[in-house]
């Protein structure tokens, strides 16, 4: 089973060398920290950053130089930053290839609500909408159950929706899910020490296992 570092080091190997990408708040953040060797991504952040790093050093914190969940962040060279306004232009305009989010239920039919809980107060949507709106693939960084033990790879999702149908795949503390087109949760792999019937155990949506599922290979 893996932890929040295992999952954003197994999403960390879905980068592709020279894209533009946005990392969500929460388990999204911690992807920067783990670029594969050999590639080049520009990280984006919704507050105003293109160029965003990984997390400083302790001691080394620039209290100004934030992500969009207010964590303090570096900046690599050549970064560069803007406002709100032209930051969504760039969301918006479908600049963005890859967005990683953290949610709290994705559907079979690839829907995610990541944004609110009913009853409980929020200070906003954020970016969320637009992200899921906009960016050519969306993967979804998670737990696979919450804290009752009950799942949150869902047939059908119960909470405020985010977005419909943008959901790609889902990394999460048990597997790695692909969302297929016709609908459906395709098992792609397990993590470490896990078995396909925990993972089924742990689903409601449909999943389809096909063949030997192998098990995750998460670096250092």
């Amino acid at each position: 089973m893996l932890d929040k570092v295992g999952i954003a080091k197994r999403i960390a190997q879905e980068l592709q060398d020279n894209t533009y990408v946005n990392l969500g708040i929460g388990i999204p953040t911690l992807v920067a920290n783990y670029i594969p060797k050999g590639i080049s991504v520009e990280f984006q952040s919704e507050n105003g950053i293109l160029g965003m790093g990984p997390f400083p050093i302790e001691g080394d914190e620039d209290a100004d130089l934030i992500n969009a969940g207010k964590q303090t962040i570096t900046a690599l060279d050549g970064a560069v930053y803007f406002d709100s306004a032209t930051s969504f232009a760039m969301i918006r305009g479908q600049h963005v290839q890859l967005t990683v989010l953290g949610a709290m239920e994705v559907s079979e039919n690839g829907d995610i609500a990541n944004w609110k809980i009913p009853g409980k107060m929020v200070k906003g949507m954020g970016g969320a909408m637009d992200l899921v709106a906009s960016a050519e693939n969306i993967i979804v960084a998670m737990m696979h159950t919450n804290k009752k033990g009950e799942s949150k790879i869902l047939t059908q999702c119960s909470l405020p929706l985010t977005g419909v149908g943008c959901v790609k795949k889902v990394v999460t503390n048990l597997a790695v899910l692909e969302v297929m087109p016709q609908g459906g949760f395709k098992l792609l792999e397990r993590a470490p020490g896990v078995s396909v019937e925990e993972i089924q155990a742990a689903t409601e949506g449909s999943l389809l296992i096909e063949g030997t599922i192998p098990e995750m290979v998460i670096g250092k």
